[in-house]
């Protein structure tokens, strides 16, 4: 305590002596000279990425939330959900850690965008060949970019890595979905991501092309011998409206070269002041294999979906979704997320219906409310043919 009191008496009298030559001077009413000015206050500090490595981005969110169903089995899993899926729990969902070097687009140049996800998120969209189903951690995006300068001033672009796909609206990082908890088409028809080549390029204000060399769907490492296939065609015909039109084809099944899974997808976006409407169809077909509940005969999907936001203000919206699949092989569903296997399952037929308040009150932090209900064929909640689940998430941007 003693050497306490004198080093604090010690800066007393130090910050006296500075400080006294300004106060005289102040009251006399004269400048100081220069030797006896303030010195400039240091500059206010700034990432350090920034300033190791000049044009690095570095940005990310991180997420929690709680879901209750009345119908889930063994009160512990909700049938045929995903991040949702742990009933009456507080989830850890995510962590995003995202670093990005943008491209230029009008010269020659290179850039990279990798996103690391810690949580429980990640341990239910990883990729075979990469983690281990129980680590909770999964790198979704990790691709290198080449850019080709073009006459439009817009750029080729080759991408290589670990890229989400083509398919859909909704994305991994649930921030960026109208919805917090993922729709029945993001979970069964389409694939989350590719490992692989990317080319792409925009030709104008009104059209950009993708296409695509990959693994297969969800495959880090090859699980067979053959690559998949898929391109997507943007159409913009003013700034409130647009069009994608996606494809894909290849073998997915494991051991399997000739069993191709292809199909085709068609998205529109239309903005009506303050309303936003999605409309995404889905069309798809697997050919006969041993995978297939029935291995004798090809399968066939199909899927349809809406949403539908309303900004009330700049810190409150609603967003609702209808989606609607037809499983008629039992292809997506059997045995998957809690949905019952072979011979239970040969196919089925399920939708869902959510509403969705996202409150943006607080700063960088999105709080959204949900209620959601699902509707199968089979009895497949807990004995019952349908279920509600109640949710809440909240959301923290970096």
């Amino acid at each position: 305590m003693r050497v306490q009191g004198s080093r604090l008496a010690q800066a007393a009298l130090v910050g006296a002596w500075l400080v006294a030559p300004g106060m005289l001077f102040a009251q006399s009413g004269a400048s100081p000279p220069d030797s006896a000015k303030k010195p400039d206050p240091p500059p206010p500090p700034v990432n350090h990425l920034e300033t190791t490595w000049a044009g690095f981005k570095l940005t990310g969110f991180a997420q929690g939330s709680y879901s209750y169903s009345g119908r889930s089995v063994g009160d512990t899993a909700i049938v045929g959900r995903l991040y949702d899926r742990l009933q009456n729990r507080f989830t850890l969902n995510a962590l995003a850690v995202v670093l990005d070097k943008p491209y230029d687009p009008a010269k020659f140049s290179a850039g990279f965008h990798t996103e690391l996800l810690v949580g429980q998120d990640a341990t239910v969209i990883q990729s075979g060949g990469f983690f281990g189903p129980s680590t909770p951690a999964d790198l979704p995006h990790l691709y290198v970019t080449l850019n080709v300068p073009t006459a439009s001033g817009n750029g080729l672009q080759f991408k290589v890595g670990r890229i989400p796909t083509l398919l859909g609206l909704e994305v991994i990082e649930t921030i960026a979905n109208p919805n917090w908890s993922e729709g029945n088409q993001f979970i069964y028809v389409e694939n989350f991501t590719g490992t692989g080549l990317s080319v792409e390029t925009k030709f104008n204000n009104y059209v950009d092309v993708q296409f695509r060399v990959i693994n297969g769907w969800d495959q880090v490492s090859d699980n067979n011998g053959r690559k998949s296939l898929m391109a997507r065609v943007g159409l913009y015909p003013n700034a409130l409206s647009s069009l994608g039109l996606t494809g894909y084809w290849g073998p997915e099944e494991a051991g399997n070269n000739n069993a191709n899974r292809y199909g085709f997808e068609g998205l529109l976006w239309r903005k009506l002041g303050k309303t936003a409407v999605w409309v995404q169809g889905d069309y798809g077909a697997e050919q006969a294999n041993a995978a297939l509940p029935d291995p004798t005969q090809d399968a066939k999907w199909w899927a349809l979906g809406g949403w539908v936001t309303y900004d009330f203000s700049s810190s409150l919206g609603l967003a609702l979704r209808g989606d609607y699949v037809n499983d008629e092989n039992g292809a997506r569903t059997n045995g998957a997320l809690g949905y019952p296997a072979a011979p239970v399952n040969l196919g089925q037929k399920f939708g869902s219906a959510t509403a969705t308040l996202n409150i943006k009150t607080w700063p960088s932090a999105v709080l959204r409310p949900e209620l959601r209900y699902d509707r199968s064929t089979l009895a497949a909640f807990d004995g019952k043919k349908d279920q509600i689940t109640v949710a809440m998430s909240l959301t923290y941007l970096y």
